[in-house]
């Protein structure tokens, strides 16, 4: 059975032509339909997806685990069809496409769902739900588990290590965000924009059971406490509050890049990080990167200014 989804192909941020695994005719048995006899006896339904990402990193390194296993992808798109009824194959079409976009590299998922066996009186060949989710659905979506997540905090105006302080406090208060790891407070040069009063920074690692649109909201909220205004780009601000990563969520979305677009070359990010966890990594457009490394190679890593004597943590 072809897919026949009747979408397009998809470009990257960059407007490159993202490429695609395509996984045609997974066929199980499921009972859905609003129907007792369709809840009794059940019916078989075939599925057809196509992954819209980039799949150079594993061609370039002949590495599984920097690509979608279809093999895998083919026994959870089964295990949905088996698994609990739903009325509409608009519904299932939906939980199909949310489990196609779990792997980290998927920017979006087609899912067709075909139901030959519908119960119409006329004669058919065959019934077909075709969506796309985009993995800025994801964005919205509360998870069922608290995910991990990296927020970067920064200030060089006013009394910025109370600032510090009292952003801490406010995250701390902030339902459904439990706090983990803080970092010490470190001191850096301004980067790019006028000149301005040197940073203090920090980083602060956290569970939570928000959308990351919602965690998003929360650290506006927070920062406009602060009088933080968003007038001149890399300009001076009373303080700073950068969601650097959201599990292992991967976002072009123009409210919300995740992970952070920058990270990866920032000093005064990854060394607070890699101190409030040495195991640390980076999803990089290139994968999975240890914050270590990344740290090394970092063009402002010299202008890092330890400064032990300012602390967060017992203030919070």
């Amino acid at each position: 059975m072809s897919v026949g989804l009747g979408f397009g192909p998809m470009t990257s941020s960059s407007g490159r032509l993202l490429d695609q695994i395509r996984l045609s005719g997974v066929t199980a048995r499921g009972t859905h339909g609003v129907f007792d006899f369709e809840r009794r006896e059940g019916q078989d339904f075939t599925i057809d997806v196509v992954l819209h990402t980039d799949i150079s990193a594993a061609a370039a390194t002949d590495d599984l685990s920097r690509t979608t296993h279809y093999g895998e992808l083919a026994v959870t798109v089964a295990d949905i069809v088996r698994g609990e009824p739903v009325d509409l194959i608009e519904t299932l079409a939906d939980r199909i496409a949310l489990a196609c976009l779990e792997p980290a590299g998927v920017l979006a998922a087609d899912v067709a769902v075909h139901k030959p066996q519908a119960p119409i009186t006329e004669t058919f060949s065959d019934v077909v739900v075709a969506i796309r989710r985009e993995r800025t659905v994801l964005l919205e979506r509360r998870p069922k588990q608290p995910v991990p997540l990296v927020l970067a905090l920064g200030t060089n105006l006013g009394d910025r290590l109370m600032i510090l302080r009292g952003a801490l406090r406010d995250l701390r208060e902030t339902g459904g965000l439990e706090i983990g790891a803080v970092s010490p407070v470190i001191q850096t040069d301004p980067v790019g924009g006028p000149e301005q009063p040197d940073y203090l920074n920090a980083v602060v690692l956290a569970q939570t059971t928000l959308s990351a649109f919602d965690v998003l909201a929360a650290v506006h909220r927070i920062e406009a406490e602060y009088g933080r205004e968003r007038t001149v780009r890399w300009g001076p601000r009373t303080l700073d509050i950068d969601l650097i990563s959201y599990g292992d969520l991967r976002s072009y979305d123009e409210k919300l890049t995740l992970p952070h677009p920058r990270a990866h070359e920032r000093a005064f990010v990854l060394a607070p990080w890699l101190v409030a966890d040495p195991d640390a990594v980076l999803l990089t457009e290139t994968g999975p990167e240890k914050v270590a490394t990344l740290l090394a190679e970092a063009p402002d890593r010299l202008s890092l200014r330890q400064r032990p004597e300012l602390t967060l943590e017992h203030w919070a």
